[in-house]
């Protein structure tokens, strides 16, 4: 019997033909899935633009925010979408939207961007996701539905910190607000993209502060108003001041205090307030939620669709994107799926100008996503799939990856401490934002596979599908005082080409698992939460086996008959990562050893599908306490 006959022991228990036709049966849509289905929806644009632009909109403390107004050239009143954005509104936001806005604005739609309190045109200082801003959000509704050119009728809309403001808007529940379509929102700001694993974001952080800081920085070109040209000078020479002020006190200090280890470097008050997560039970109107299987938020995205599904219309696309090409749904149409931009359209025509019929939403597919394998879009009935059945591979002696475990003394890999592993992987585009797409080491993981321990099942007889977030549960020794692994699960062509799927992080004292807020599938952990406060810092003592159990992200694939699954091991994720100060000086230049013993079994839980079942015995696995805050 071949090795992924004995794993998927469903299978097996047929007869060979019914077996073959079972485990198939995987990669197609069940019953309930073919009920949906989706269909093309369009409308040609029908009105000309009216721009007003630096509007004042003034918040209860005094700040004034600056708004650009795009309306239908057509008389009466109109719905309305906003965006809230820190890049500029008069600089970026087109461009990194995809030039949507006045599109919507053709087909009847008022498109109001604002730059949010302490960026662009507005005043005050710049707290990211600050309560402040956050209160901005729900007045601003409150400004639009009030406004002579409103119906009272208002939907959110845009990309990352876009999408993000749309959810901390949504909470606090404003009248008028109708719907939103958060596209790459964050879920959990600590755990999601600032601290993976315990670790700092040195690729995209930095670039993303930059980013802010020069939009708020350099002049807009309609700061001056012709009508009031002394007032509108003297009110951009305020802002600018607030800002640079803002960026000394919020974005320097907090860059300093995560790279030395202080308080920013633990999760705690500071990042509870800037994890969306923490509020999204409050959300009350349908929420279309976008993400990327290679996102900067690919934990978060399928998170927030989950604490949502239960309570308010939800839909969740995922695609094959990094974060620039999620923002703008690249590659659309495909494989059925509309235009990005015309999904937007129907989700708003349906619930902001209350098009029932023609819209359809009700048979558009609750779940939508992109599968690696078989690289097309697929829909489904949920998120987690409720086939989900996790499957535990053993690391063994040799590199191999089998679902027995050892029974004796194996021996076991190893690696030396150090923070430049990775430098060419699929990571270094994911957290770019995907601006490193072009380097072509980056789609082969062999050559990072040098200096990793790395674990290969032999050649699959069958596919395997697999579809939501892993787990590494690994024994390590380190001759250091920490330690910090990243591992990479990856699908191996015949030709050895070493395609990475997602990967996961973990400072070996940041190690506390809460079961509580952690994910099992029947008894089986298959997510697990840790805590990464000071409080849950474990040491490690050189030389004893610990055990580590490292988060790996989400990922939906197949891997196909004839190719091999793999897992490696690895000292870093550079330049995704790198260890504040004290982890630094704690493990750099550790020797670490990957254990495969029959005392210290290190394994890999996979999100494996059930190739059938009946409708009776899928059930939705329940939202676990992860994702329910904390506490």
């Amino acid at each position: 019997m071949g090795l992924w006959g004995r794993t998927l022991r469903g299978c097996t228990r047929l007869a060979a033909a019914a077996a073959a036709i079972a485990c198939a049966a995987a990669l197609l849509p069940t019953p309930a899935d073919a009920k949906q289905r989706w269909t093309p929806y369009t409308r040609p644009a029908e009105y000309g633009v009216v721009e007003e632009r630096n509007v004042p909109i003034r918040m209860p403390d005094g700040v004034v925010l600056r708004a650009n107004v795009a309306r239908p050239d057509a008389p009466g009143t109109h719905p309305a979408l906003i965006i809230q954005t820190p890049y500029n509104k008069d600089f970026v936001v087109n461009q990194f939207l995809g030039g949507t806005s006045n599109w919507f604005v053709q087909r009847g739609y008022a498109v109001v961007t604002v730059d949010v309190r302490g960026t662009g045109a507005s005043g005050g200082t710049w707290d990211s996701f600050g309560p402040a801003e956050q209160r901005d959000g729900a007045r601003v509704v409150r400004w639009v539905r009030n406004q002579p050119w409103s119906n009272g009728r208002v939907g959110l809309t845009g990309p990352s910190y876009m999408a993000i403001t749309q959810l901390y808007t949504a909470a606090q529940r404003p009248k008028g607000l109708r719907a939103i379509f958060p596209i790459v929102p964050l879920g959990d700001g600590y755990r999601d993209i600032v601290f993976s694993g315990g670790q700092i974001n040195i690729a995209f952080i930095p670039l993303w502060l930059g980013l802010v800081t020069a939009g708020s920085i350099v002049p807009s070109p309609n700061a001056v108003d012709p009508a009031d040209p002394v007032g509108s000078l003297l009110g951009a020479v305020t802002a600018l001041v607030q800002h640079v002020a803002g960026a000394l006190s919020f974005q320097v200090p907090a860059v300093v205090d995560a790279a030395v280890g202080g308080e920013i470097a633990y999760d705690g008050p500071f990042w509870k307030t800037r994890s969306p997560l923490e509020v999204v039970d409050r959300i009350n109107v349908p929420t279309f939620v976008v993400g990327g299987l290679h996102d900067i938020f690919q934990r978060g995205e399928p998170l927030i669709y989950e604490r949502l599904k239960n309570r308010v219309p939800t839909r969740l696309l995922i695609g094959p994107w990094t974060h620039v090409g999620a923002s703008t749904g690249e590659g659309l149409p495909r494989d059925g799926v509309p235009d990005l931009r015309e999904i937007a359209l129907r989700w708003f025509d349906r619930w902001v100008m209350g098009k029932r019929r023609a819209t359809r939403i009700a048979r558009m597919p609750r779940v939508t996503q992109w599968v690696w394998g078989r690289e097309r879009y697929a829909v489904q009935r949920d998120w987690p799939s409720p086939r989900l059945k996790p499957k535990r591979l053993h690391l063994r002696g040799g590199g191999r990856l089998a679902p027995e475990a050892p029974e004796g003394s194996e021996a076991p890999q190893g690696f030396l401490q150090h923070p430049l592993s990775g430098i060419c992987t699929q990571a270094t585009v994911q957290w770019t934002a995907g601006l490193l797409d072009a380097i072509p080491c980056t789609s082969d993981n062999r050559l990072n596979e040098l200096g990793e321990a790395i674990y290969t099942t032999p050649p699959l007889e069958r596919p395997l599908r697999l579809d939501g977030p892993a787990l590494a549960d690994l024994w390590v020794t380190t001759t250091a005082r920490d330690a910090v692994l990243s591992v990479r699960l990856t699908d191996v062509a015949p030709d050895g080409t070493s395609r990475e799927l997602t990967s996961g992080w973990l400072a070996a004292s940041f190690r506390a698992v809460d079961r509580s807020r952690s994910r099992f599938v029947g008894r089986r952990l298959l997510q697990p939460w840790h805590p990464f406060t000071k409080d849950s810092v474990r040491p490690v003592t050189p030389g004893v086996p610990t055990r580590m159990r490292v988060e790996i992200f989400p990922t939906s694939a197949v891997i196909k008959p004839g190719h091999r699954l793999r897992l490696s091991v690895g000292p870093s994720d550079f330049p995704h990562q790198l260890p504040p100060l004290p982890q630094a000086l704690s493990s750099l230049l550790g020797q670490v050893r990957v254990l495969t013993e029959a005392a210290h079994p290190s394994s890999v839980v996979l999100p494996a599908r059930r190739a059938n079942c009946r409708p009776q015995a899928c059930r939705p696995h329940p939202v676990p306490h992860l994702i329910r805050g904390r506490g």
